[in-house]
């Protein structure tokens, strides 16, 4: 079993932000852009061999976050730290630097069933 030293979850921001017709609140961006910069110093750090950035797509496609600076980031990083992105509609750029680029197809899903998005499992 790993110990604690060994493997790190860290929550940023406040979970779904909503988008459309409204743009996403300012506090949002401004939370997205923190975290950010926090993973982007661990990823340059070196510290982890490997760094998830979950539905970081999101915030992108969003234009929460410039895909210019992640990719430069991407560029930059340490060549033993591994950096996985998850979240649909991948920038371009990233899907071009990327290694390895996966689309996932929904067969069925909880909310089919009326059962909403939960605490610690979407969010």
């Amino acid at each position: 079993m790993l110990g604690e030293d060994r493997f790190k979850i860290l929550p940023m921001g406040r979970g779904f932000v909503k988008v459309g017709v409204e743009k996403p609140d300012p506090e949002d961006i401004r939370l997205a852009q923190e975290a950010w910069e926090f993973a982007r110093e661990n990823i340059l750090g070196g510290q982890y061999d490997l760094v998830i950035l979950d539905e970081i797509n999101y915030v992108i496609s969003y234009k929460m976050l410039d895909p210019g600076v992640v990719a430069d980031a991407l560029r930059k990083k340490p060549e033993m730290v591994h950096v996985i992105l998850t979240g649909r509609n991948a920038h371009p750029s990233i899907v071009e630097l990327a290694d390895l680029v996966t689309e996932m197809r929904e067969v069925k899903h909880p909310y089919q069933k009326g059962i909403s998005a939960q605490r610690g499992i979407e969010y």
